[in-house]
């Protein structure tokens, strides 16, 4: 094989790579929540994405999300969450987490940045920026972490949520935990955040 099949057949074989990693697969459809997953990358941690459709409008969902107070109780394994900056469309938040026994609590700092479309529909990314702060003792620090909410119109008051989030959680997880969170984390989040967000008027 001369030198330049050898670079087309890499190629391809990493363009296949790619494309593995970024195939979904139906894991969880209940309760009016979809929930995908998708190997990750280089990363043993499982990616996932919810989707469900919610019975409010966009602005609600978003006072929800900026409401840190009460975007914590929403928010699946969430202990405390504050904000810490402001700049322009990005905002630093810190929150710390409550995971089951036998895994120790984290912390992490994410970089929210906030798009809004033309059709109305409004994007967050987010992605862990782990040296804003200083480390606290007794906590695991998130280093990796990227996702995003992306919340699209569908009516006066209705909107189609998707929140997708691939993360290392750091130090030692047991294998049955990381498997669940991948679940239960977009079902409860979707679950409670549909339950509030309808019950505002």
């Amino acid at each position: 094989m001369n030198r330049y099949r050898l670079l087309a057949a890499l190629l391809l074989a990493l363009s296949g790579a790619a494309q593995a990693a970024d195939d979904w697969n139906l894991a969880y459809d209940r309760e009016g929540i979809r929930v995908y997953l998708s190997a990750a990358a280089g990363s043993p941690y499982q990616q996932f994405r919810g989707v469900s459709t919610m019975k409010a409008s966009v602005r609600t969902l978003t006072d929800l999300q900026e409401n840190l107070r009460v975007a914590c109780k929403w928010l699946y394994a969430c202990a405390e969450m504050r904000l810490l900056e402001v700049d322009g469309d990005s905002t630093w938040v810190y929150l710390t987490t409550d995971l089951p026994w036998p895994t120790m609590p984290r912390d992490i700092v994410l970089k929210v940045t906030t798009e809004l479309r033309d059709d109305g529909t409004l994007l967050r990314h987010l992605r862990a920026d782990p040296g804003k702060v200083p480390e606290v003792a007794g906590l695991i620090r998130v280093q990796r972490l990227t996702g995003e909410w992306v919340m699209k119109p569908l009516g006066e008051r209705q909107t189609e949520v998707t929140y997708q989030l691939k993360a290392d959680p750091a130090g030692d997880v047991p294998g049955w935990l990381a498997n669940r969170f991948v679940v239960d984390a977009p079902v409860v989040t979707l679950r409670t955040l549909r339950a509030v967000a309808e019950r505002q008027r």
